[in-house]
């Protein structure tokens, strides 16, 4: 189950990260709020992960994750550029992810 929580904190992360493009600085209401309840669900899950997850680990999934997932949205949707530069830096917070899942702080 903490998994699960998680992954909507993840997902929920996300969807607000996105929303926050749109907000025009706060200037539109709905992407506003849309991106507030968003992040305010994105936090409420997270607590609920690290009661049973370590909150390195959490963190760096929940981090890592969202940000390589903002990376493809911005390049797919947003029309941002995908550069080399990007393509290293996520691949080593990918990396980074992947150690301390495999045999950093989860053991």
């Amino acid at each position: 189950m903490p998994y699960l929580f998680l992954a909507l904190a993840i997902g929920s992360e996300i969807i607000a990260t996105t929303l926050l493009k749109y907000t025009e600085g706060f200037t539109k209401l709905w992407f506003t709020l849309g991106c507030l309840v968003s992040y305010g669900f994105a936090f409420f899950m997270l607590a609920l992960a690290v009661r049973d997850i370590p909150v390195g680990v959490a963190y760096a999934l929940w981090s890592g994750l969202g940000t390589a997932a903002i990376v493809a949205i911005g390049a797919v949707f947003l029309g941002e550029p995908i550069t080399l530069v990007k393509v290293v830096g996520i691949s080593l917070i990918v990396a980074g992810v992947l150690v301390l899942n495999l045999g950093g702080a989860s053991h």
